[in-house]
């Protein structure tokens, strides 16, 4: 309440969405723009008008776990007060079939009752309560004076083990959901779009609270936006890839401590035409998935999050947190969520890449930006990578190189070429004496 009302700054709150108070705010729109995934993660879509609800009970077991605490403890109360009643009901017409609730003199010998000590109702109930939960008093006890009643004690006690098994799954399925993992994956409240290595870089910051490990944590982006086709055709959720920045082209990070997750803007990105101006009337939204194993589980968690444009910031990016201080890192949380202003044009990645002589159109268009193979002559392969942006002409994404070799009196040159392009050219020329 106090971080709403700006008494204190968001970013001294181990929240969820760690930010800093003076984060400079944008305006927004008065109505609210829908979005997929919320900032905490939950799924923000209504499902309205489903005829077949019977496929919910087909599922019993999931679907207990997904309803809310209050729902499910309603659930339980129930069953339990539901299966001590109803067995109550048939102790008491076995004790009034057998003529064990007539008046009797204590002091006269009588008839042995199925079940001793059962008078009423109220004793039926406490007797079938003493069985189910394997409380003995010691007042009550079936007799062998009726099979019957014996056959009765055998089905309560197997229905009391699986009412247990089913109520005590459900609790713990509820209380070790891998989202309770999540809530201590904390993610930035707002997005950035800053050059980084002279182009421009959609960014955004991850961290773990905890000192426990996510293993295999792997990250995902997608942009859902919509979009019409050639024909007309309206299509609401049209879900694109966004490839990290990673020299493996490979989704895996080590959460050891808060990192930035870049993503280049380049050819091949959804957010190639997105400029500063359009960026607020642009209808995206950007999904982030983390996912991963829980070290001390062994669980298998997901934590989500997205920005939308008016949550993106252009032109800023974020602060320094992590400090070295007598042979460690520190973090400093309280900074999580700070961005600085930089220099950077209005222009999109695409008007960028015009004004620098970068064509649209040419053998390379379409091709993938990064990291890659290429072949060297006929033998092996070595990686090769780096953007490249002449001011006069267009060139791909790897700079092509000579390569000169002596051998036996032979000069040989040798052009680098990308996988899968035409066969290498060779010269060869005899040297003069």
């Amino acid at each position: 309440m106090l971080a709403r009302k700006g008494l204190l700054p968001d970013g001294f709150l181990l929240t969820r969405l760690a930010e800093d108070a003076t984060q400079p705010s944008r305006i927004r729109p008065k109505s609210q723009r829908a979005r997929f995934i919320t900032k905490s993660g939950s799924c923000n879509v209504a499902h309205k008008n489903i005829r077949e609800q019977g496929r919910f009970l087909q599922d019993v077991f999931t679907t207990m776990v997904d309803l809310k605490w209050q729902h499910s403890l309603l659930i339980f109360t129930s069953a339990f007060l539901c299966s001590w009643m109803l067995f109550a009901m048939v102790w008491w017409l076995l004790a009034f079939a057998h003529g064990d609730l007539e008046p009797r003199d204590p002091n006269e010998p009588g008839p042995v009752p199925c079940v001793t000590s059962i008078h009423s109702f109220t004793s039926a109930f406490l007797f079938s309560i003493e069985v189910q939960v394997t409380i003995g008093f010691g007042g009550r006890m079936v007799t062998e004076e009726c099979p019957l009643a014996i056959i009765v004690l055998i089905i309560q006690n197997i229905l009391g083990l699986i009412i247990n098994a089913i109520m005590l799954g459900c609790v713990f399925m509820k209380t070790a959901q891998a989202n309770r993992r999540a809530e201590t994956l904390i993610f930035s409240r707002n997005a950035v779009i800053a050059p980084r290595n002279g182009r421009p870089t959609f960014m955004f910051r991850v961290g773990d609270l905890r000192k426990s490990m996510i293993i295999s944590a792997t990250i995902q982006l997608q942009v859902i936006r919509r979009t019409v086709t050639a024909e007309g055709e309206v299509i609401p959720v049209c879900q694109l890839d966004i490839q990290v920045e990673n020299p493996l082209r490979s989704n895996g990070i080590f959460l050891v401590s808060p990192l930035i997750i870049s993503h280049t803007i380049d050819r091949g990105s959804p957010l190639y035409e997105v400029s500063a101006q359009s960026l607020a009337t642009e209808d995206l939204e950007i999904i982030v998935i983390l996912e991963g194993v829980v070290e001390t589980t062994g669980i298998t968690m997901q934590a989500r999050t997205s920005y939308t444009p008016e949550e993106i910031l252009w032109g800023r990016r974020f602060v320094s947190i992590m400090t070295e201080e007598d042979g460690r890192y520190s973090i400093d949380y309280s900074k999580f969520g700070n961005t600085v202003p930089v220099r950077m044009p209005a222009l999109s990645a695409k008007e960028l890449d015009q004004t620098r002589g970068v064509q649209d159109s040419g053998p390379h268009e379409g091709k993938p930006q990064g990291w890659g193979l290429v072949r060297a002559g006929r033998g092996g392969y070595r990686r090769g990578g780096g953007r490249a942006c002449d001011d006069t002409a267009a060139k791909p994404w790897y700079v092509p190189a000579e390569k000169e070799e002596e051998k036996k009196g032979q000069k040989k040159t040798v052009k680098l070429e990308e996988i899968g392009r035409e066969i290498e050219e060779e010269t060869m020329e005899d040297m003069s004496d």
